[in-house]
This record gives C-alpha cells, structure tokens and sequence, in this order.
C-alpha cells in the first residue's frame, strides 16, 4: 500500500508546484486598473475596432511564456542615491531650453496650434494608448490660474451664467413672497432667518455665492474679461476642426472627446523615442507597446492626484512639458519588461532620456530635446525645484564631485517579489 501512496503524493506536490509557478509567474493588473468608458472619437482613434484588437494583443495572457527568466531591473532604472536627481534633471531640462508648459488645455491648445506638440495616434502597428485621458470629464473648459480654476465663457454665455446665478440662488424666491409670510406669522414663533435655513439650504447658498463672487471676481475686469474671452475662443476655434472632426463645446460628450484628444499629444522629440522603443519591442513580441500617458497639463496633474499619489506636485511637473510618456508593464512578462528595460537603459547612458522604473506598473520615459543631458551642475541647482530639501552647511562645504548621485540598491521587497525568484 505505501508503495502506491508515496507516487501519489509526489505526483500532488509536482501538481501543486506547477499550478503555483504558473499562477504567479503570469502577469497581473495593477490593483489600481479601472475600467475605461472611451467616448466613440473618430479623430482621436479611441473605441475603433483597430484600437480594441491592439488593447486585447496588449492584454493577452503571458502565462508560461519566459520561463527560467528573473526580473533584471538595471541601474539606469533605479532610482539615484539623492532621489530628487531624477525630477531635477526634467526640471533642468526645462530651464535649459527655456521651455513653456501647459497648466490647462488653454496652454495645450496654443502650444498645439504652434505645431509644439504633435498628434500621438491612438493605435498604431507598434503601439496603443491605453488610459491616456481616462479621467477627463465632460465639463465645461477652464482656465487655471494660482491653483484656482475659472470657467470659460463667450459673451452670451456670461450672461446666462449670470441668470442662472441669480435664478437658482436659495433665497431668491424667498426673497419675493417671503416677506408676506413672516408678517403673517406669530412672533413666538420667529427665530430669525438664520434658524429657519436648513443646513442642506446653507451650503446651498454658500455654493452659489461662491461661484457668483469668483465669476465676478475675474470677469467684471474688463481687460481680464477680454483674456477669458479670448481663452474660450482659442478652444472652440481648435475644436472646429481637429484631427479630422470638429467639436461642438456646447455638448458635453464632444468636449470629452475634445479633452481626450488633446491629451494624445507629445512634442516630436519624446515622439521620436516613443516610436523608436515601441517598434523594437513590437518586431522583438509581436505585440503593441502599451501607452498609459502623454502630456498632461497641470490643471489634469491635480485631477490625477486624487487617483493616483505618485502624481507629481512639483511646480514644474514633467508630463507638463510634453516631453515625458508612461509605459504600462502591467501585462508584460518577465522577458519583455527585461528587454523594454534594457532597451531604455541603451539610451539613457546615450544621454537622450531620464527613465525611472515606478512602482505603480510604469516605466516613466522622459525625452531630452537635442538628446543630451543636461549638465550635472544645472541639475544640482534645480534640485531645490524638484522639491529637495535645502543642504544643511555640511553639504554646502562638501566638492562638488562627492554630490554626484549615484544608483541605490534595489529595496528588499522588490527582490522578495515573485517576478525576482528565477523560474524553474
């Protein structure tokens, strides 16, 4: 009997064993996935039949594929020694070139209609856009300023917005037979107005009053009135006529779609490099490389940070400059994320990006405009921008040559992790 028990068991263990290596050696979503209601855009190229089938290639199941391959992150991935050199060497690269970036799609727009930013294809043979603009709304435009935001209107528009002001205020209607009621009513029982609101009434009016004061605030100057204006008609003249549609603002599914396309928009060097990663990665897999963002302006920078913490507050955030894109290797095995890495590393020690592998399932690839790197000096006078600390005396003494940063070790939860444990 226990000669037949013994094989039995051994077979149940190897079972178990293959079913383990399997079961974690395949790629998963990254627990913040959400699912993504597209709008239907012809320009934009999002929710066509091509840019599903790309989605569903980039997603296909990896399971068994790579095998005896352990995770290689290399240094150029890693974050340096001083880890605010990876944000000040972006942050110099704006300081070098003199760069402007978008705090709103005010921003983007002009940038786009001077042909500084170019049209990023939702789908191509070597790559597909998957999340880029997933938390746009179908608001209204808005331009932000000091951290404030301000709708945009034209002429006619302000004038509404006005009377609807005016029409919805809690009190308004009070405000016309209220006074006939309370002469009526016994004194014992006045409390005052402000005891007879209900608290759902006083934020109500608060809300109201708010928004009257801050469009009052901006648009009863007539010169900033005039710039407003303006604003508002640089959106709606570029959405006439955009990537092949055009876009009515006063419908709010177009100006979703108006805002996801604008996102889809990178300056032409990080294009170039996008290009170049994605066509080696699609003839080394046969698979689309995936593009979870492109430019981000800093009005949608705040959005994201609700969502996602890793979203930089920096005044001059990277994604801003049109120059900085995300990889997504959520569905990627072991062996394509070595060899995308790889591949990266290639050309930053080429001195032509900044790249950083993220915890939160992206490689962040950053683009050096004439590709080359800025000087370690104007990166170490940017890292106060990059949200560095200030260096104490001892610092300040020390030669310039002992600041250089330098590769840190990969932490040790990232070697205990199961895509780390070569594969048998």
């Amino acid at each position: 009997m226990r000669r037949f028990v013994a094989p039995v068991v051994l077979s149940v263990v190897v079972g178990v064993t293959v079913w383990a290596a399997l079961r974690f050696s395949a790629p998963r979503p990254h627990a913040s996935e959400t699912t993504l209601d597209l709008p239907s855009d012809p320009g934009a190229g999002f929710d066509t039949e091509r840019w599903r089938d790309a989605i569903e290639k980039a997603k296909a199941d990896r399971a068994g594929f790579g095998a005896n391959v352990a995770l290689d992150v290399p240094s150029e991935l890693r974050h340096y020694e001083e880890r605010h050199w990876f944000l000040a060497a972006q942050v110099a690269e704006v300081k070098k070139h003199n760069l402007q970036t978008c705090q709103d799609y005010v921003d983007l727009a002009s940038m786009i209609k001077r042909s500084e930013m170019v049209a990023v294809p939702a789908v191509t043979e070597d790559f597909v856009l998957m999340g880029v603009g997933a938390r746009t709304d179908d608001g209204p435009f808005t331009k932000y300023v000091d951290d404030q935001t301000i709708p945009l209107y034209d002429e006619a528009q302000l004038q509404d917005e006005y009377a609807r002001l005016e029409a919805s205020h809690p009190s308004a209607a009070a405000e016309k037979s209220g006074a006939k009621a309370k002469s009526s009513q016994p004194k014992r029982q006045s409390r005052g107005k402000g005891a007879e609101q209900k608290p759902a009434d006083i934020r109500a009016e608060a809300s109201v009053g708010d928004q009257k004061t801050l469009i009052r605030r901006y648009y009863d100057q007539p010169a900033e009135r005039e710039r407003l204006f303006a604003d508002y008609e640089a959106i709606r003249s570029l959405g006439q006529n955009f990537r092949g549609r055009s876009y009515d603002l006063q419908n709010s599914n177009d100006r979703q779609a108006l805002k996801m396309t604008m996102l889809s928009s990178l300056r032409p060097t990080a294009l170039k490099i996008l290009h170049e990663i994605a066509g080696n990665y699609r003839r080394q897999f046969d698979r689309p490389l995936p593009i979870s963002s492109l430019v981000r302006p800093e009005q949608y920078q705040h959005t994201l940070r609700r969502y996602n913490r890793a979203a930089t507050m920096i005044e001059t955030p990277p994604h801003s400059t049109g120059l900085a894109f995300d990889i997504d290797y959520r569905y990627m095995s072991v062996a394509e994320q070595n060899f995308v890495m790889a591949d990266l590393a290639r050309l930053k020690d080429a001195g032509r990006i900044e790249v950083l592998r993220e915890r939160n399932a992206n490689f962040h690839v950053f683009a050096f405009v004439d590709g080359v790197r800025p000087s370690d000096d104007l990166i170490a006078s940017s890292l106060k921008d990059a949200g560095a600390p200030a260096p104490d005396e001892d610092e300040k003494s020390q030669p310039a040559d002992k600041k250089a940063p330098r590769s840190e070790k990969p932490k040790k939860a990232e070697k205990k992790s199961p895509r780390r444990v070569k594969r048998r």
